[in-house]
């Protein structure tokens, strides 16, 4: 859609996959929860796209930064801030009330998270759809072996969660098969999986700065490509709660 005019190598793939559904549901007005949507990177361009946008974020400081941005965007009508945890979410947001769930960069650092999930599925309607992007175990993994970190990459390689330890500043990652399943179990249907950042993070500024259209479209015909995107920074699963 020519409102939502954020495109750059790290979000391309996860706008791309967006105007998607809602170029399906074109001429609809949707109701939009973003979990963990600090300062509102996807809430406010969503809103001036004409849609309704709840952000649930833990931090004050960035709901006040969402409210300024939003308010500047000439959308503040239609970006509301909640503050609250992940976690807490099934008592913030009403049942069957939400036709698009953002969840971007929210489960590798919560408690559990199945209990997450599972509040979203409850708070979407059927049919609605929910955008989830995660940590990528396999990125880590190499990052940290090419920066002479090898115990660490071992480490983060055998362990279950895929993490170094207690000193790490996640609680997991996810490869492709793990994050799906995490997905289906709580009764979501998973529709794309692709990668993001595949490349960003691996070249040298000059390169990136200099090139950003070309790199946006590389990002955009490597992303759903085994191996190129299980080797990304992140995954971004789409899926659906059945109607």
């Amino acid at each position: 859609m020519e409102q939502i005019r954020t495109l750059t190598p790290r979000t391309a793939v996860i706008w791309s996959v967006l105007r998607a559904e809602l170029d399906r549901r074109a001429g609809e007005r949707l109701s939009v929860l973003d979990v963990g949507g600090g300062t509102g990177g996807f809430a406010v361009p969503l809103a001036e796209a004409g849609h309704r946008v709840t952000v649930v974020d833990a931090s004050p400081d960035a709901l006040a930064a969402l409210t300024r941005r939003a308010a500047e965007a000439g959308v503040a009508d239609r970006v509301r801030a909640t503050q609250g945890d992940a976690d807490a979410l099934a008592g913030l947001v009403e049942p069957a009330s939400v036709d698009l769930v953002l969840c971007h960069s929210v489960l590798e650092v919560v408690d559990e998270p199945e209990p997450v999930i599972s509040a979203l599925v409850t708070a979407l309607r059927p049919g609605g759809a929910a955008s989830v992007l995660v940590a990528g175990r396999a990125a880590a993994v190499f990052g940290r072996a090419m920066n002479g970190q090898l115990d660490a990459a071992a480490a983060l390689a055998a362990d279950p969660q895929g993490t170094t330890g207690r000193r790490d500043t996640l609680r997991r990652r996810y490869d492709a098969a793990d994050a799906g399943a995490l997905l289906t179990a709580a009764g979501l249907a998973v529709e794309e999986i692709h990668g993001v950042r595949v490349l960003a993070d691996l070249l040298p500024a000059a390169v990136a700065d200099g090139q950003p259209a070309a790199l946006v479209e590389l990002e955009r015909a490597l992303a759903a490509r085994p191996p190129y995107r299980d080797l990304a920074a992140q995954l971004h699963l789409f899926a659906r709660r059945p109607a």
